[in-house]
């Protein structure tokens, strides 16, 4: 009876672990990037370098657009910036700092200190999520009226972009609603699976960085004609972890199938969707003007 009960727990116990396997949540072989020890030095600083890497590439963006559009605000050449901007920005720039600080406690060791900082990620991410989906409209309301109150040259122009900012629209859903996927399945994946979460945390924050690459000045855009760049530059951001983890690891991690398996048919739509009297018709709408 004993016997008969313990075969059912293995039993059990392996459909369990193939069952985790299956979804991701359990490492088939030993990861180097995530165990103890690790034999390399870039193994453990891998996740430090990416989210360096980010901030970076968010600040080769952001300054310079952001400069300009101040000068432009005192210029009167358009309007002042709206509070919800100031607290996006806040709230972003507060997350890869989160980000920076949570993966360099990992590296050295400090757990205890990394679980205890997960906290504040855990309202700040939610946080910056919501703040999105409210800057969005308030800032197309802002060109909308804009556009209205204008002069019938300057309106003209206006409606014009307001064309371009229809599919910006289509990035912004994307990075909203991926962005958010990928950090609660990064959050589910920790404690039971370093390797998963860490990856994915990394790869959830990429998602949000065409907004910087858009606006680095000297890099080669297909926008606004199309959003191809933004998505080639995505891939190549996060191709530093991708390379070094296939090099080391000898395989490719299931945390960068579940990112391209789900981001693949958001791809698709995008591109389908992209600059079609169906989707300027629907951005309308969903905007409410």
């Amino acid at each position: 009876m004993v016997g008969a009960c313990a075969a059912h727990q293995a039993k059990g116990g392996f459909a369990m672990a193939t069952l985790a396997e299956s979804l991701g949540l359990r490492e088939e072989r030993p990861d180097v990037l995530s165990g103890t020890p690790r034999a390399h030095a870039v193994d453990r600083w891998i996740f430090v370098f990416m989210a360096a890497w980010f901030i970076a590439i968010v600040l080769a963006g952001f300054i310079p657009d952001s400069l300009m559009k101040i000068e432009a605000v005192r210029a009167g050449q358009r309007p002042p910036f709206p509070l919800v901007l100031h607290l996006h920005a806040l709230l972003m720039g507060t997350f890869l700092l989160l980000l920076l600080a949570q993966t360099t406690l990992a590296a050295v060791g400090r757990v205890d200190l990394h679980r205890r900082l997960g906290l504040a990620a855990m309202v700040v991410a939610p946080a910056l999520v919501i703040v999105g989906f409210i800057l969005v409209p308030t800032m197309y309301h802002q060109l909308w009226a804009g556009a209205q109150a204008a002069p019938p040259t300057v309106a003209e122009q206006m409606a014009e972009r307001l064309l371009v900012v229809d599919n910006i629209l289509l990035l912004q859903l994307r990075i909203g609603i991926l962005f958010s996927l990928f950090l609660a399945l990064g959050l589910k994946a920790r404690g039971r699976n370093a390797g998963m979460h860490k990856r994915l945390m990394i790869l959830a924050t990429a998602m949000a960085l065409p907004a910087g690459i858009d606006r680095i000045p000297w890099l080669l855009h297909s926008m606004p004609s199309s959003p191809l760049s933004p998505d080639l530059y995505t891939l190549l951001a996060v191709s530093p972890m991708f390379a070094w983890d296939v090099l080391r690891n000898k395989r490719v991690h299931p945390a960068y199938i579940i990112w391209l398996a789900i981001n693949l048919p958001f791809a698709i739509a995008v591109h389908g969707l992209w600059n079609t009297d169906w989707w300027h018709s629907m951005a309308r709408q969903i905007m409410g003007v």
